[in-house]
């Protein structure tokens, strides 16, 4: 089975508008929680960073 590209103007309206807005805000969150993850160092700090952090990739690389 042959994989399409991904062509964001496939989307709908509102998914388009919900990835734009994701796309702005995930650095500030990102940045934010590894600030806070380097003076409060729990598992889910930790683990809410890479999560952050896997989302910004894979929008910065138009994975999704």
């Amino acid at each position: 089975m042959k994989r399409r590209r991904y062509n964001p103007y496939t989307l709908p309206r509102w998914a388009r508008t919900a990835r734009a807005v994701c796309a702005q805000l995930i650095i500030p969150f990102c940045v934010f929680q590894g600030i806070r993850t380097l003076f409060f160092p729990t598992t889910f700090d930790v683990f809410l960073l890479s999560i952050f952090i896997i989302i910004a990739l894979a929008i910065k690389f138009e994975i999704i």
